[in-house]
């Protein structure tokens, strides 16, 4: 869990993607994040947590649908949505925290 604090308590907001290999709405947000990682660049950081790698933590922010998606800044959630979003949502959504 330390690590994990590690991870979200950046000056940049930090994008965590909850999802698991064989979940079909999380394989169709890979390209979606790509997107969202090449217009942001170093403005932010996305993080992709595999829940069957990661099911303490998982349980712990109690992710329950795939995907998660959880914005945090200096170690504070933002905003935290389930379910498929779009590139231009996403990336509105953490524009607002750079």
């Amino acid at each position: 869990m330390s690590k994990f604090g590690e991870l979200i308590d950046l000056q940049v907001p930090v994008l965590l993607e909850f999802y698991t290999q064989w979940h079909e709405a999380s394989k169709a947000m890979q390209p979606v994040l790509k997107e969202v990682a090449s217009a942001l660049g170093d403005k932010a950081r996305i993080i992709k947590i595999d829940v069957d790698k990661n099911s303490e933590l998982a349980e712990a922010l109690r992710v329950k649908g795939l995907p998660t998606l959880m914005i945090y800044k200096t170690g504070e959630m933002k905003w935290r949505q389930s379910g498929e979003q779009d590139a231009e949502t996403l990336i509105g959504l953490i524009n607002e925290y750079v």
